[in-house]
């Protein structure tokens, strides 16, 4: 069977229930994998299982589904998928692009402006003591057309420096999973919230380094209270009410500058979806929206 031209995906970790915040992301990135006729996978990013709480990827499953989303495929789970990330390590480590880092979190809390300093790059690998993984960063600039943001462009070697891949505890780092994850479903394009628009040079980096072709970026606008803090579970963003989907999804279109029209405040969620998915307009996506709500 032919794989459809557009494979867009959603990706929530699962550390609290789902919020305005997570609704944002996943109406955008749904909206756009329809209106491209393409398909939207469902991925739950746990590869950071200190952080994921148990029963709440299961919560979000019961969430998106009464919201009226259809995913294709079976859902994939990032804590299931180690041996995908270790081989992609080992590909690294083979053509000489790891080094072990033993920095303690004080002397890497001293560096400047959160910049790795290159402390560990002359280590060599095997180390038996405890260390991280860090990949070795080009001295390039990486440069990429965003949908909604606009042209982007990062120095990586002076404006983050050789990021971690496996962590000193032994975990996958996000970075990596998320590249590997998107490569081996084939995924076309990534839309996300704005808050990731940084950590998307990285990723190209690591995708250039393991041959891994780049997909287009689409970061939506994140959500903000008055004081411009994004919302989100660490600052108690308020649980979406599955009890009324429709006019959840509506302050969703709103926020995404779709301008649903008002009568659509009366209908019922098939015909919100309905409205959505005809009239759907990524040009106008705004690049920064404060919360009303």
């Amino acid at each position: 069977m032919k794989s459809p031209a557009y494979i867009g995906r959603f990706a929530p970790s699962p550390t609290g229930p789902m919020h305005f915040g997570t609704l944002i992301a996943a109406t955008g990135s749904y909206l756009r994998a329809r209106a491209s006729g393409g398909a939207w996978l469902l991925r739950i990013e746990d590869v950071d299982v200190t952080r994921a709480v148990p029963g709440i990827a299961d919560h979000m499953l019961r969430t998106l589904a009464a919201f009226g989303f259809e995913w294709d495929g079976e859902v994939v789970y990032q804590s299931k998928r180690g041996d995908y990330y270790a081989d992609a390590l080992r590909r690294l480590e083979h053509d000489g692009l790891l080094f072990p880092c033993t920095c303690s979190r004080k002397q890497l809390a001293d560096a400047d402006a959160g910049v790795y300093p290159g402390t560990c790059r002359a280590r060599k690998l095997p180390l038996r003591e405890p260390h991280a993984l860090r990949v070795r960063v080009p001295d390039l600039t990486i440069e990429f057309e965003d949908a909604v943001m606009g042209a982007q462009a990062q120095k990586l070697a002076s404006e983050c420096g050789d990021f971690v891949l496996r962590r000193r505890d032994g975990l996958y780092a996000y970075q990596l999973a998320v590249v590997v994850d998107d490569a081996l479903q084939d995924v076309t394009e990534v839309v996300r919230g704005a808050d990731l628009l940084d950590s998307t040079a990285r990723q190209i980096c690591l995708q250039r380094l393991l041959g891994y072709p780049t997909p287009a970026y689409l970061h939506l606008p994140v959500a903000v209270d008055r004081h411009g803090a994004k919302l989100g579970k660490s600052t108690g963003a308020a649980v979406i009410d599955v009890r009324r989907p429709a006019a959840e999804i509506i302050r969703t279109l709103d926020f995404l500058g779709q301008h649903p029209p008002p009568e659509l405040a009366d209908a019922d969620l098939a015909e919100v979806w309905r409205w959505a998915g005809e009239n759907w307009d990524s040009h106008k996506i705004p690049t920064r929206r404060t919360n009303r709500a």
